[in-house]
């Protein structure tokens, strides 16, 4: 991938959103993009898993986890689940655990914080619909491009991944 979010926001500027500096780097892959798909839930990580179980080619994950800083809605298990299935990154408004195998998978994942707790199992959660934090809105099927100097939500594909 060649693109930088600094030239995505400069040649696009009416376009695209870019979301608020709130998230930290802990995948393997430092620089991600693809067509979003949605997923909201709290404290609840069975939605993300039946997502990423599923094929994830020039995807991206959003996660809505309401900020929760109490518990991880991504671990080591779904992130090699999710690089196995292609998918191209997760974005998770919450935490992610296991910090130190994640950075040796090769997907991107950028979350709130880390946090050891894993996430309860009640089948909570909703799947492709609207989302908002970090000052953006997200709709599934918009794309999402990730790099070291930020995050940027696009309306349709930039051609540049």
């Amino acid at each position: 991938m060649t693109f930088t979010t600094p030239d995505i926001s400069d040649e696009f500027p009416s376009e695209t959103q870019v979301l608020d500096p709130l998230f930290t780097e802990y995948g393997g892959r430092e620089k991600f993009a693809g067509e979003m798909v949605t997923v909201k839930c709290f404290e609840d990580n069975s939605l993300v898993k039946q997502t990423l179980a599923t094929e994830g080619h020039g995807k991206v994950l959003v996660v809505d986890g309401g900020g929760s800083l109490r518990c991880a809605l991504l671990g080591d298990m779904l992130g090699a689940m999710a690089a196995e299935n292609g998918w191209q990154g997760v974005l998770v408004n919450g935490c992610v655990r296991d910090v130190e195998i994640l950075q040796d998978i090769d997907i991107g994942v950028r979350a709130l914080n880390s946090h050891p707790l894993k996430s309860t199992k009640h089948n909570v959660g909703q799947f492709n619909i609207p989302l908002r934090f970090a000052s953006v809105a997200f709709e599934p099927g918009e794309y999402l491009y990730a790099d070291k100097n930020g995050i940027i939500v696009a309306e349709r594909d930039l051609g540049l991944s």
